[in-house]
């Protein structure tokens, strides 16, 4: 599984960014996507995550200011980010799972710069 990550840039707080992360190869049964970010200095952490079943869970910290949504017919999931902060700004990564074999991939990280 090859997972592609793109769209971050540098941006002013209160702005908006859209993170794409687009997978190809053997995608079959990947049961879930996630984003996850690290700063610097902290440790790499979920922000957003979306199952198969389109199901979806946010880190506190991004409730209501962030959506993961999926298009399925082109493999690819996406990050709306709204009303970012500084506190956002890290190397977004996407991952995927594939539950049946236990297997996590990662993708290339995508920095992510709030100005204040």
């Amino acid at each position: 599984v090859h997972l592609q990550a793109s769209g971050g840039g540098l941006v002013q707080a209160g702005g908006f960014l859209r993170l794409s992360c687009a997978a190809s190869g053997s995608i079959f049964r990947i049961n879930a996507i996630g984003w996850y970010r690290q700063a610097p200095g902290k440790q790499r952490e979920l922000v957003a995550r979306i199952t198969s079943g389109i199901s979806t869970n946010y880190a506190d910290s991004v409730k209501g200011r962030f959506t993961i949504f999926r298009d399925g017919a082109k493999n690819t999931v996406y990050l709306q980010m709204n009303s970012l902060k500084p506190e956002d700004t890290a190397v977004y990564y996407c991952n995927a799972e594939r539950l049946a074999t236990m297997a996590v991939y990662w993708g290339q990280g995508t920095q992510v710069t709030v100005s204040s």
